[in-house]
């Protein structure tokens, strides 16, 4: 087994080349010892407490890699309830509505077609990640000397559709006006939960682009990167939608983009829906990540919010999510959070939301969204470097007159203008983000920086 595909929030790999059966039997045996080892006394005698769930997502490998994973789980003497092929957020869904242990999702997320991975939780549906779980699952994954064993554990087949797609649609407000709108399911998950949830869903047109969920890609499952946003975009534009949205392969991320075909980036996304959890949640705490536009902590206090900044990556701003009790986060990465989705994000439900929120008003979304956008900003661009700590040493002398923290990587903010860098966990990269009042400073500003830090490259 290759030890690389232990990331910090979920194992990820090439299929065969770094992940294969063998690899997800282990995998399914570790994961399930780890689950069942962090079941509190109170909650053993549940019916389910012992129990983990397990979903798929569309890859042609997932099956093979399902059926390994659930095989080496029946052999540590789990019970496993397979949901089937499932989006990433039915899978926090099943977790809570079962009362299971946890649960794990195959899937490599937003990822070519050649990869595949597992992202697992645990008890209400809590994120494994590096520092909660997933080193000590890959340390007896990776001691296990064989795939041997009898599997003791049952296999339950429960297919969760019509319940998950109330839990979805209970958010839903009253009556709203007709809307139209694209959704391109990047032949991902939402391919499959998109129509089952928002078909017949009265004053709304959806109009669905790559719905075909079979492991084959018309591009890339990754909303983030503009260029695969370009269909989407002229769709609405064509079809005079009210917006458009863009999932990723497991349909917990999402970007959306205006009915002029422009994109409206994530930050601005929960800053426009402040106000609206604002109003049901008054004085009610907001997490968002620190990439994020200054709008966003200016919007929760006008809205008599209390703002929260945190680091980078879901398992983090869930845990914040649920240790400040904050009715809702957003990340810059498509990620939206929710108290009352057990503290997990979910694609689906920030549809809900949009769709109540446009609903409401006659005005295009280009129009509210406009007055958010009042700062300018460079996007999260990388930069290839080795000496990442070295570097990161050098911004912060070379800007310590302005107000510095480490977070995560490091921020300095200027009255007029900021920026952060953080390294990857993964890569000799550092990613920057910029933001300043003017087109005029983001631009001198990023030139300065880009003279410490190189050229940047396309990840």
């Amino acid at each position: 087994m290759d030890p690389s595909i232990f990331k910090a929030y979920d194992i990820r790999g090439l299929y065969q080349e770094q992940l294969d059966e063998q690899a997800a039997w282990k995998i399914g045996h570790a994961t399930a010892q780890f689950l069942r080892s962090m079941v509190h006394g109170y909650d053993r005698g549940l019916a389910n407490s012992q129990s983990i769930c397990v979903g798929q997502d569309m890859r042609t490998h997932s099956p093979s890699l399902t059926k390994a994973l659930i095989e080496g789980m029946n052999t540590a003497g789990a019970n496993v309830i397979d949901i089937g092929l499932i989006d990433t957020p039915q899978m926090y869904f099943a977790i809570n509505h079962l009362g299971a242990c946890g649960g794990v999702q195959v899937t490599a997320s937003h990822n070519a077609a050649p990869y595949n991975g597992f992202k697992i939780s645990g008890q209400q549906a809590r994120p494994i990640g590096a520092d909660t779980g997933l080193q000590d699952i890959k340390h007896i994954a990776t001691a296990l000397l064989h795939t041997l064993g009898t599997p003791d554990g049952a296999i339950e087949h429960c297919d969760l559709t019509t319940e998950y797609k109330k839990h979805v649609l209970k958010f839903l407000g009253g009556k709203h006006r007709p809307i139209k709108m694209v959704v391109d399911a990047s032949n991902g998950m939402a391919g499959k939960m998109a129509p089952i949830i928002f078909g017949d869903l009265e004053n709304v047109e959806m109009i669905g682009l790559n719905l075909k969920h079979d492991g084959t890609f018309k591009h890339d499952p990754n909303p983030l990167v503009e260029a695969n946003l370009e269909e989407l975009k002229k769709t609405v534009v064509k079809k005079k939608a009210d917006f458009g949205l863009c999932f990723d392969g497991d349909a917990d991320r999402l970007m959306m983009v205006d009915e002029k075909g422009q994109t409206i980036t994530c930050d601005i996304m929960t800053a426009l829906m402040t106000p609206y959890f604002l109003k049901d949640n008054p004085g009610s705490t907001i997490v968002y990540d620190l990439r994020s536009s200054h709008v966003v902590q200016e919007e929760v206090l006008k809205y008599g919010g209390t703002p929260r900044r945190e680091r980078v990556g879901h398992a983090f701003m869930k845990k914040t999510l649920r240790d400040s009790h904050a009715c809702f986060g957003g990340e810059l990465s498509g990620h939206f959070y929710y108290r009352d989705n057990y503290y997990a994000d979910s694609g689906m439900i920030t549809l809900v939301h949009v769709l109540n929120i446009f609903g409401a008003t006659d005005t295009p979304a280009s129009e509210l969204v406009a007055p958010l956008q009042r700062y300018s900003a460079s996007g999260e661009v990388n930069f290839e470097v080795e000496e990442k700590e070295a570097v990161m040493a050098e911004l912060t002398r070379q800007y310590s007159q302005g107000k510095v923290d480490d977070l995560d990587g490091v921020t300095v903010q200027f009255k007029d203008w900021w920026f952060n860098v953080r390294s990857s966990n993964t890569e000799p990269l550092l990613r920057l983000n910029v933001e300043a009042q003017t087109p005029e400073m983001l631009t001198e500003k990023f030139d300065e920086l880009k003279a410490l830090l190189g050229e940047p490259v396309d990840h």
